[in-house]
Parts: structure tokens; C-alpha cells; sequence
């Protein structure tokens, strides 16, 4: 690369009116969010992890009741379940009315999420570092607010 071309690489591009929209802010928090996450919880995506979350603090939910609290079609849901099934971290078992699937973590799992939820405290530390406390409160408030 010439110097000229090095020298226009590194020159900063009028962001425009950018700065100034929530939706833009939000995803280069997003980017940097999930690139500590990546570093702090390898292997799985946060959506995955999350997923795991919930089926741990509702063993045998059913895909369907999981499909709706993550926001994804149902069809999407069996995609990305048969993943986790196939990697061996949760099971299907037939449920009280033998038409619906209830979702429970294996023992593999189980220790995953424990060393995930390891990873996410200090990912969770990291990333509010800038943050007061309060700051942090209200943060998730407006952001809670945003997505309602």
C-alpha cells in the first residue's frame, strides 16, 4: 500500500448525521457488546447461550413457549434446537399432552451454562466498566423501554 493510500485509510469519514441516531449508536454497541462476548463465552453465540438460560430457569418449556420469549418463528426455533440437541447440551422430552416437546438441559449442557454464566459476569463487568452503577440501572431501563 502507498503512503498515499495508507494516508487515506486512516482518515476519519464525516459520519453525516449517524451519531445522532439511537439505531445506529445501538448497533456499534451491539458490534462491541457481542466482540467481548465472543472473547469471554467462545463457542456459542449469545443468542444460543440465551436460549440455554431460559431453558435452564424453565426446564421443559416447550419450543413453542421458547420460540415466543426469544422472538423467533417456530420454524426458525427447530433449526437452531436441533443444533443444540445435536451438540449434546439439551434434550427434548415429550410432554404432558404428548403433542408438545418439553426442553431440558443435558449434563453437558448444564456444565456449559455454568461456565458461560462464569464468562458473562465478567463480560457483564467489563462492558458496564464505563458505567456507574445507576448509569448501568438506567441503561437497561431505557433500553427495556426501546424494545416495549
Amino acid at each position: 500500500m502507498s503512503n498515499n493510500a495508507a494516508r487515506h485509510h486512516r482518515v476519519r469519514l464525516n459520519p453525516g448525521p449517524l451519531p445522532g441516531l439511537i439505531g445506529y449508536r445501538l448497533r456499534l454497541a451491539q458490534q462491541s457488546v457481542f466482540r467481548d462476548f465472543a472473547a469471554s463465552v467462545p463457542g456459542l453465540s449469545p443468542g444460543r447461550i440465551g436460549m440455554l438460560l431460559l431453558i435452564e430457569a424453565n426446564p421443559g418449556v416447550t419450543q413453542s413457549r421458547l420460540a415466543h420469549a426469544v422472538e423467533r418463528d417456530r420454524s426458525t426455533m427447530v433449526g437452531v434446537l436441533d443444533q443444540l440437541e445435536a451438540k449434546g447440551l439439551i434434550e427434548r422430552r415429550k410432554g404432558d399432552d404428548r403433542r408438545t416437546n418439553g426442553l431440558w438441559l443435558t449434563r453437558a449442557g448444564r456444565g456449559l451454562v455454568v461456565r458461560a454464566k462464569r464468562g458473562i459476569a465478567i463480560h457483564e463487568r467489563r462492558v458496564a466498566s464505563r458505567l456507574s452503577a445507576a448509569e448501568r440501572v438506567k441503561l437497561l431501563e431505557l433500553l427495556a423501554r426501546i424494545a416495549a
